[in-house]
């Protein structure tokens, strides 16, 4: 019983993981000389309801009892040479969202009818000597995370890649906790994997600048892509030479499952052609770590650094920022239970010389639990609990928000 047990909590972990998430096996193996091509996918249905302390906002001009979904597909291939060298391809697509209280439609006034890749990579190499990862992939930082648990409700949680956090307002507290997001693997990047030798590995990213695979410079009439004179060299967001390396070591002993992992990001804004840069390079150290032991996973995770929510730079003389996470999920048959929380401070919305605080305090709450209906499908409940304080010389500066929301996630 106990062995049928464990079976069924590894076929949920498979089943929980993120919609999007890192993918960090490096390739999946087949027989050399072979292909395996598959078309994966996923769907996901949810009613939710929602508050904030922001009433008057114009978000509720919308029920606050809503339903949403989100479509992923997953097509790639899987391949090994006859010598034994594996190599393949992987694409992640989703659907755009679409615009307030429109249905699908055709231009940005009555909806969106698009379907965008998210994830687009290949991948080379062999178990002894580790695996090259080549496009718009995670890279180490997301990759070897270790002590983040999001594998229980919607899988999402506060990472804000999909789910009905998307719903809420401004008033939802943000987080660079998560490193699982589109402000890090959505870019073009090279990716080596070490492999594992006693328990211990690493991997290491670089991305040139933070476009998407197909880069674009050209005049700027032209519908082949931006040219370079329109990037803005004060934006908050683009970056360039951003490089990052994990360690990661795994043990099991005594029925323990332990991973433990450290690493570090850092990232150049783009110049500043009409003045002084206003932001600081992105430079975030992580450290985390998780066990499991009997169906039971704890973790913890803490990143600091020269950092805002979302991956973004930090204006010149603000804070650093400063987040972790502690969180649990127990897997059982068909049922997991899980929970988290995390706590960021950040330089938020202060300026040099504004009457707005130094430090943007954010917290956040989420419980959720799961029946695995059959492998490819189950049914969850979620609550999630949020809070942000920054006040400035006419404000309080509060904001909170809660959900809770009953759906159904299933992958193919």
């Amino acid at each position: 019983m106990r062995k049928l047990l464990l079976a069924t909590a590894a076929s949920m972990g498979a089943l929980l993981a993120t919609a999007g998430g890192a993918m960090a096996q490096p390739a999946k193996p087949v027989a050399p000389g072979t292909v395996s091509v598959h078309l994966n996918g996923y769907l996901q249905f949810e009613i939710a309801d929602y508050g904030t302390s922001q009433m008057s906002g114009n978000g509720y001009k919308l029920s606050p009892v809503s339903t949403m979904g989100d479509v992923r597909l997953y097509p790639g291939f899987d391949a090994a040479t006859a010598n034994g060298i594996d190599f393949g391809a992987q694409v992640e697509t989703r659907i755009t969202t679409s615009n307030a209280n429109k249905g699908v439609g055709s231009n940005s006034t009555s909806g969106t009818s698009a379907v965008y890749i998210r994830r687009a990579y290949g991948y080379i190499g062999t178990p002894e000597y580790g695996f090259l990862r080549f496009g718009q992939t995670d890279s180490a930082f997301d990759l070897m995370q270790q002590g983040v648990i999001e594998g229980f409700g919607d899988g999402n949680l506060w990472a804000a890649d999909g789910g009905p956090v998307t719903l809420l307002p401004n008033s939802a507290p943000g987080e660079f906790i998560y490193a699982d997001q589109g402000a890090l693997y959505a870019t073009d990047k090279i990716v080596y994997i070490t492999p594992s030798f006693m328990g211990l590995s690493g991997s290491v990213g670089f991305e040139p600048n933070s476009n998407g695979i197909k880069e674009g410079y050209a005049a700027a009439s032209s519908s082949l892509g931006a040219a370079a004179t329109s990037i803005d060299g004060s934006s908050s967001s683009r970056r360039r030479n951003t490089i990052d390396a994990m360690a990661q070591y795994v043990t099991k002993a005594g029925g323990f499952d332990t991973k433990a992992s450290v690493g570090y990001l850092h990232g150049a804004p783009l110049g500043n052609l009409t003045g002084p840069q206003p932001y600081d390079d992105l430079s975030v150290f992580q450290a985390g770590a998780q066990t499991t032991i009997e169906g039971l996973t704890v973790g913890a995770n803490l990143k600091t650094g020269a950092v805002q929510d979302g991956y973004n730079f930090k204006p010149k003389g603000g804070r650093n920022g400063f987040a972790y996470t502690v969180g649990a999920k127990y897997e059982v048959g068909p049922y997991v239970l899980g929970a988290s929380y995390f706590n960021s401070q950040t330089a938020g919305n202060w300026t040099m010389g504004g009457n707005t605080a130094r430090t943007l305090s954010e917290y956040g709450v989420a419980v959720g639990g799961n029946y695995i209906l059959a492998k490819q499908m189950n049914l969850f409940v979620e609550y999630l609990y949020g809070h942000k304080h920054q006040p400035t010389a006419t404000s309080k500066g509060n904001g909170q928000v809660q959900l809770i929301s009953v759906g159904t996630t299933l992958k193919w």
